[in-house]
């Protein structure tokens, strides 16, 4: 049954050909790619880890189990692949301290991920979230490579798509020795999708151990001179903004300078490309409008974009209050907690279908959901009125992110646990 989506695999790639070796995202690498990594250092020691995430927000997720990895299995050879290029550009620059490797990921064709597991030597691969890439799973199981899922997650409305697709091509969760779901939830959306019962876990999200509770402090200062940014002034902050929601966000920014006329706007797109889409929204709205990789000596203005990557967590710590983009459009959210560890009050939109734990963990916690557009600018109105009321729904968020933390090792405990004798002693 798998050759069905072997097949259908190679017909969609050279469907697909003209917009991979076009798309700014994914137009790069593609010798490693398709497997071939000949020209890349490959790292040493044993056992070999290969950690998959496909952006730059996933890898992040990750890390904190790559230090628990480095810290038991101290010879280990830690390799990170990724999809797109801001993954990678991430990955190179934030991870250096415990990825041995970083390459691309190879296609899921059953030749690329042959090659790439021939060249990677794995001795463990782990996936993430709903990273099911069958012809990859495969490759690595035929090579005797044990594979885990962390961070597991399955869409709820989608899963009669995936056991549709299971019962056509075969079903990859098979292959896979070890679940480390998210919550129970999820662990029985995969039990009902075929997954052995003794090897489904819950573990919960390592993504809570990847948030920067205090690696960002003593940073903000020099941020905030490159950003132009005045300390003695309030800043409101969109993190994670997608299209669509801008507009929304500088209409609402408007109407709150005429309240509150000291106040300052950033907004970090969460693809940094659009940046200059943003700048002329601002231009079209009458706003002064500047970008932070203009440096200090750009000036001040009253938007500033922040069109740089991993500077994020630092940039929250300048924020006096943050709305958080990906919930006004069907992009179903974005990571609502990382400005909550930096002890700052967050409102989000209504779309947070893929951050419903995060949800959970903040609502009512120091974070408030929004319906609308005027919802927002009249939350953001009361708050940025009651700067006590800030301060303590800062703390509260703070607090909240500290108490959800330990993933990470509970996935090393389980990890460790399937891989091959020998391979596991530190």
């Amino acid at each position: 049954m798998h050759v069905v989506y072997a097949i259908a695999s190679y017909v969609l790639f050279l469907v697909g050909l003209p917009v991979l070796l076009t798309h700014p995202k994914l137009r790069h690498g593609i010798a490693q790619r398709l497997g071939w990594y000949r020209s890349v250092e490959l790292g040493k020691g044993s056992p070999r880890i290969w950690l998959h995430g496909a952006s730059a927000g996933d890898l992040l997720s990750l890390q904190p189990m790559m230090k628990e990895l480095k810290a038991r299995l101290p010879g280990c050879c830690v390799i990170v692949t990724t999809i797109t290029n801001s993954g990678l550009e991430m990955a190179r620059k934030k991870l250096g301290d415990v990825a041995d490797v970083v390459v691309y990921a190879p296609y899921d064709l059953p030749g690329a991920t042959r090659r790439a597991v021939e060249a990677l030597r794995p001795d463990l691969l782990v996936l993430e979230y709903t990273e099911i890439w069958p012809n990859l799973i495969r490759s690595a199981a035929k090579a005797g490579v044990r594979i885990a899922l962390t961070n597991g997650r399955f869409n709820p409305a989608k899963v009669s798509r995936y056991r549709l697709l299971f019962g056509t091509i075969g079903n990859p969760l098979r292959r896979i020795d070890c679940f480390l779901m998210r919550s129970d939830e999820e662990a029985e959306r995969v039990l009902a999708l075929g997954a052995a019962p003794d090897r489904v876990w819950v573990t919960g999200n390592t993504k809570f151990d990847a948030l920067v509770l205090d690696g960002a402090a003593g940073k903000e200062e020099a941020l905030r001179a490159e950003m132009g940014l005045d300390a003695a002034r309030p800043v409101f902050m969109a993190g994670s903004t997608h299209e669509g929601e801008e507009e929304h966000v500088l209409a609402v920014y408007a109407r709150l300078l005429a309240r509150h006329p000291g106040l300052q706007l950033v907004i970090a797109p969460r693809y940094i490309e659009r940046s200059g889409r943003i700048m002329a929204l601002a231009a079209d709205a009458g706003l002064s409008a500047r970008l932070r990789s203009g440096g200090a000596a750009a000036g001040p203005a009253q938007v500033t974009v922040l069109d740089t990557i991993g500077e994020l967590a630092v940039a929250y710590r300048l924020a006096t209050l943050v709305f958080v983009g990906g919930s006004f459009v069907t992009r179903g959210g974005q990571n609502v907690l990382e400005p909550a560890a930096q002890g700052r009050p967050v409102l989000f939109g209504p779309h947070m279908e893929n951050f419903k734990d995060s949800v959970q963990v903040l609502q009512g916690r120091g974070g408030l959901q929004v319906a609308t557009p005027d919802q927002l600018l009249k939350v953001a109105d009361e708050l940025l009125s009651r700067p006590d009321q800030l301060d303590e729904l800062g703390q509260l968020a703070r607090g909240s992110v500290t108490q959800i933390r330990g993933a990470s090792a509970r996935n090393v405990d389980h990890m460790l646990s399937i891989l091959p004798r020998g391979k596991a002693a530190a």
